[in-house]
């Protein structure tokens, strides 16, 4: 059960929908709304659709003001038909951290605040809160670690139960997380893109829903309150560069329908549209290497490898997608060393005090690349997204020690 607030039960007891219909990302095909769906009839992910027109005419951006936090406010703009199927584990509104030395050009969206410490909890609140309306009772994943632990939690709170495979190499703390919180999980002798075809495989068997990245409607849907959120704590102005740590890209595909659909509702103070950047390792970058070759899908990325585990996805089923968002904002896909990752880490850390994860960490290395390259100017408003808590990867060792019972030299422990 969702405990709700007197303030949210007024918001939600008010609840409407606006879906019109799916629709094949590739074809334009449509699917009728409210029915369980999977991939297009082309192998496509679908797309929510919805009607702007009498949204507008609903509500205005102002009646925002007077609702809870958090990423239900945008109800309107969000797929489910009913709040009595919400599933919530306190999703709250993430805040914009401002890098010290930048004269608040450079932000840092900080969604590690969200439950299961990643902004995974936004895409996995809604996919499930959509599984339970649909009737779904039995759901599966491929993951690199937080995706997994997300589906866990908030399966167990629906009450669905869950299944989950993971690369071997997963950090250990993701491994125990996921099944500390009930899903059934496996350790598999391969990348995502493995464990995905075992989740295919098995869909037969198991009756699971595949709840993979994009070849389920909904995960976009609340990935995408990262856009809708991000517009309005900027005054409905949106930055000038966005730069988004990318493996599958849901949340790059998803803040770009957010603006998209914002701009149709006349909501946004100007036309003006953020640069999005891809933010890949070098050691997997196949969304890099298409755009840079003009291409519009992405070639699977061998021998990938990255000490960013959230990004090292070898083939994404939205690359086309992510690709598109990328040429029509006037955007770019850059690649960065791990050695640039874990020392952007170490100088976020030591100099604002904000722990980022390695694929967040990865966005301001890349950062950092571009202004040394002339893709963005000092004087550009950049937003950087840290994905997840850095506290659930390896760190740095620190085994300095002292022995209370010896003579301590305190004048030489500040060298």
């Amino acid at each position: 059960m969702t405990v709700l607030s007197n303030a949210d039960q007024t918001f939600t007891s008010q609840w409407q929908n606006f879906v019109t219909h799916l629709e094949c990302s590739q074809t334009g095909e449509t699917y009728p709304a409210h029915e369980l769906h999977g991939l297009s009839k082309t192998g496509k992910p679908l797309l929510v659709r919805y009607d702007l027109a009498a949204l507008g005419a609903a509500m205005a951006r102002e009646d925002l003001t007077t609702r809870p936090g958090g990423m239900w406010r945008y109800s309107e703009l969000l797929p489910l038909r009913s709040a009595e199927n919400l599933i919530s584990l306190g999703e709250i509104e993430t805040p914009l951290i401002e890098l010290g030395s930048n004269d608040g050009t450079v932000l840092v969206k900080d969604e590690s605040r969200l439950p299961t410490g990643s902004f995974k909890a936004r895409g996995l609140a809604m996919a499930v809160s959509m599984a339970k309306e649909l009737g779904v009772t039995r759901m599966a994943m491929p993951t690199n670690g937080n995706a997994g632990a997300a589906l866990a939690a908030y399966g167990q709170r629906a009450g669905i139960e869950t299944f989950v495979f993971c690369p071997d190499d997963t950090p250990e703390i993701n491994v125990r997380e996921i099944a500390l919180q009930g899903a059934q999980v496996w350790r598999v002798n391969g990348l995502i893109h493995h464990c995905g075809r075992l989740v295919g495989e098995g869909k037969t068997a198991m009756n699971w829903f595949d709840t993979s990245t994009l070849k389920e409607p909904y995960r976009i849907e609340g990935k995408k309150t990262m856009g809708l959120e991000l517009a309005e704590q900027l005054g409905w102005q949106l930055p000038d560069v966005i730069f988004y740590p990318t493996g599958g890209g849901t949340g790059l595909i998803g803040m770009w329908k957010a603006f998209a659909e914002l701009a149709e509702l006349g909501w946004l103070e100007n036309d003006k549209m953020p640069r999005m950047v891809a933010v890949q390792a070098t050691g997997c970058a196949p969304i890099v290497k298409a755009f840079d070759d003009g291409a519009t899908h992405a070639e699977e990325w061998l021998d990938a490898h990255t000490v960013a585990a959230g990004i090292r996805v070898p083939v994404a089923i939205g690359d086309f997608l992510i690709l598109a968002a990328l040429r029509e904002s006037g955007g770019f896909a850059i690649a960065v060393e791990d050695s640039d990752i874990q020392a952007a880490q170490r100088d976020v850390a030591h100099s604002d005090g904000l722990l980022m994860g390695p694929e967040g960490a990865a966005t301001y290395a890349a950062y950092v690349q571009a202004l040394d390259r002339g893709l963005v100017n000092r004087d550009d408003r950049a937003v950087l997204f840290n994905c997840g808590t850095a506290l659930k990867y390896p760190m740095p060792a620190a085994d300095r020690s002292l022995d209370r019972h010896g003579n301590i030299d305190f004048t030489k422990l500040g060298n």
